[in-house]
């Protein structure tokens, strides 16, 4: 059992929001290091969107919505951290009590609602993390704020402030806390901001523009889902975030913990996330290229993503329940996934089992 596992009913007595910010002041101190170091191979490497992925393994976005600690979250072994998410004027989110946890059932609610500093603190931040020289991947989560009338012009300033100090950008629109934010997922809205944003994309970056990717939500029936996927690959969005929280509520969670209002994540997202991931792979042939997300907490979860169709995993939570060495962790099991199943490269598992399925149902 590791150090973090015996002090972890000690930290989860108190507040979850209180916890979240003593961890971010630890990193930023340098008091969490890795345990043992990252793990290294070419086996987890692998070249997306004009990128070398070190490992499939990375830090979703929410855990540091201010680029505060992005340093040191690469140095507890991600491939890659997600950033934010921000918007453009700062704001406090919803009212406190907002993020609540179930850690028998290895979940968490949350209803955050963006809160954060705003742009200008966050370029701030990414600003020193790049005058440090740190090397990592870098991808920036974009959203609007809560009383924004036009959308889509929260996501092109954001753009325009933030696309050239970025790897990715990944639009934001399927949190369930910012009222209005899921609409966008409609394929009329949805287009009409994809034509905005790449638009923008081109006049911030026009030589090496970065990889434009969109979050999407769990909570999308098949035809919607397909509605979708052939408008990312119509508008030739470069990826696609699979999924964000969920509003449904499965009946085994305690009543107390179920009946709290927000975005579901964790263990009992996990399944449905991976079916959307299946879809989407299926829909797309895979010509758009996936970053898996809900429930990661293992190898084992993550290699079923990526078996799914995904080509990267993110987690969060999983990162409450496991601890900061989780990274490690999943990248040494994967390994051993892979050699079992004379898996050579990461890449080679990506939709194997969709791929499978498909065969079947010919």
């Amino acid at each position: 059992m590791s150090i973090y596992h015996l002090a972890r009913p000690l930290l989860f007595k108190i507040e979850p929001e209180t916890a979240h910010r003593a961890m971010i002041r630890a990193m930023r101190a340098g008091v969490i290091k890795p345990c043992g170091g990252s793990v290294s191979s070419p086996m987890l490497e692998q070249d997306l969107f004009g990128l070398r992925f070190p490992n499939p393994v990375g830090l979703a976005a929410g855990f540091d919505k201010d680029a505060e600690v992005v340093g040191p979250a690469l140095a507890l072994g991600f491939g890659f951290v997600e950033a934010g998410t921000v918007t453009p004027k700062p704001q406090k989110g919803n009212p406190r009590p907002r993020v609540f946890r179930a850690p028998d059932h290895g979940a968490v609610i949350n209803r955050m609602g963006f809160p954060n500093g705003g742009l200008a603190r966050f370029k701030s931040n990414l600003e020193a993390h790049y005058n440090r020289s740190v090397e990592g991947i870098v991808g920036i989560n974009i959203g609007m704020n809560k009383e924004q009338k036009d959308p889509a012009s929260d996501y092109c300033a954001l753009i325009e402030a933030l696309g050239p100090m970025a790897d990715y950008l990944t639009i934001n629109i399927s949190s369930p806390n910012t009222p209005g934010l899921r609409d966008l997922q409609k394929k009329e809205a949805l287009s009409a901001l994809l034509g905005r944003v790449m638009a923008a994309r081109k006049d911030a970056c026009p030589d090496n523009p970065p990889a434009l990717l969109v979050k999407l939500a769990p909570d999308l029936d098949e035809a919607q889902q397909e509605e979708i996927a052939h408008t990312l690959v119509e508008c030739k969005v470069d990826g696609v975030i699979l999924t964000n929280t969920t509003l449904e509520r499965p009946e085994d969670l305690p009543e107390d913990f179920r009946s709290q209002a927000g975005g579901l994540s964790g263990v009992p997202l996990r399944d449905k996330s991976t079916e959307v991931i299946r879809n989407f792979y299926r829909l797309s042939k895979g010509a758009l290229p996936i970053i898996g997300v809900g429930g990661v907490s293992s190898g084992a979860h993550a290699y079923e993503k990526i078996r799914a169709g995904a080509c990267l995993v993110q987690l969060y939570t999983g990162m409450i329940y496991e601890g900061p060495n989780i990274a490690a962790s999943i990248n040494k099991e994967l390994l051993g996934l892979m050699e079992r199943d004379g898996i050579g490269n990461i890449s080679e598992a990506v939709g194997v089992d969709a791929n499978s399925s498909d065969k079947k149902r010919a």
